[in-house]
């Protein structure tokens, strides 16, 4: 892997020197970890105008954490002699002693406070915005995150199969998301994704709802978004079911038009497909039957070392679809004091020649009666 790494700051290195920078700083974590092969808590990384100029500045020494990874063995590794040090200063301090001018910084990860210190420690060195360079280098993925994706996806669909074939009625919410959690790290998980959404009845009806402890009752609509992190990548899943010997009629109806939508989201995703043509194939199903008041703001987004990456699938988002790219799709329908669905799966973006999108997350999108 370390060639990996070396590619990935190589390519990094090649942007900032066209922009006229000399080096740069990464302290935004996910960002470390993409180019370092591991995020040291505090850590930040300082890309130098060669490869033997790239430092790990870390504020101790590295400790190995379950699914945190190692670094870069090919990396140099600084650890600050003493505790409270700040490493993003502590790497200002090596720039300038090694003869650099210039660096750019993640401004927009960047504290004030922060910015400040850099100033005031090395005042003649030119900052610049390093923007959102190491996000965009993110984007696409190569096979070996893409398999950690699909690690990941494998994990949440059993976790979810698992809970399917419990006792669900009379169970609160957050028992329901704390055991589909302890699933995913039975199962191999470094830990969820993020917190994991258990919605009944007329909680369903909320978007982004947290669990509480109204319990599963018979007829509800019983919503669920979760996700596993696999070597520090993260899929995602959202299913919805009823509660019951079998689905209301407008229970129905919303499922399969939510469904609809969904699919035809999936089946929009290919290489040069506009980001915002893949939200409208989704989401214009959902405002022709008369629900675009209550609709989220996207349809779906990337997914890696972060759960919510980019692109944006939006109707405002500007930019096209490579192949490689994992992304969301993911729309819902909410009725406040009723109920509603979600259905969410995570794919990769392939040409049809490769058989068009990878469904990473495969557990069953009938409408099942628990």
């Amino acid at each position: 892997m370390s060639e990996v790494y070396a590619s990935r700051r190589k390519r990094l290195r090649d942007r900032c020197n066209a922009g006229g920078s000399t080096a740069a700083l990464i302290s935004r974590p996910a960002n470390v970890r993409y180019l370092a092969g591991a995020a040291p808590k505090a850590a930040v990384l300082l890309l130098g105008r060669r490869e033997e100029e790239d430092v790990l500045v870390c504020p101790g020494p590295p400790e190995d954490r379950p699914g945190e990874g190692r670094p870069d063995e090919q990396l140099r590794t600084h650890a600050l002699p003493h505790a409270g040090g700040d490493p993003a200063v502590a790497a200002a301090d090596i720039l300038t002693a090694e003869g650099g001018d210039s660096l750019a910084v993640e401004e927009h990860h960047l504290t004030v406070a922060r910015h400040r210190a850099l100033r005031s420690v090395a005042p003649r060195l030119r900052l610049a915005d390093l923007a959102s360079a190491v996000e965009q280098l993110r984007v696409v993925k190569d096979e070996e995150e893409i398999s950690c994706l699909r690690v990941g996806a494998e994990i949440a669909d059993q976790a979810l199969g698992e809970l399917l074939e419990s006792i669900l009625v009379g169970r609160t919410e957050r028992h329901l998301a704390l055991e589909l959690e302890r699933r995913l790290v039975d199962h191999g998980a470094d830990g969820p994704a993020f917190p994991t959404s258990v919605a009944t009845g007329p909680n369903s009806g909320r978007p982004g709802h947290r669990p509480t402890d109204r319990r599963v009752e018979e007829g509800d609509f019983l919503s669920v978004c979760l996700g596993a992190t696999y070597r520090g990548y993260r899929c995602e899943i959202g299913r919805t079911f009823v509660i019951g010997t079998s689905p209301a009629d407008w229970q129905i109806e919303l499922y399969d038009l939510v469904f609809a939508a969904q699919r035809a989201g999936r089946e929009s995703l290919a290489p040069g497909a506009a980001y915002r043509d893949v939200d409208r194939a989704a989401r214009q199903l959902l405002d022709s039957a008369g629900y675009a008041a209550g609709l989220p703001a996207l349809t779906g987004h990337g997914v890696g070392l972060e759960i919510d990456e980019d692109p944006q699938l939006t109707p405002a988002a500007m930019g096209k679809l490579d192949a490689c790219v994992p992304v969301t799709v993911e729309p819902g329908v909410h009725l406040p004091g009723r109920g509603g669905v979600r259905i969410d799966d995570t794919l990769v973006v392939r040409p049809e020649a490769d058989g068009g999108p990878e469904l990473l997350t495969i557990t069953t999108k009938e409408l099942l009666a628990l």
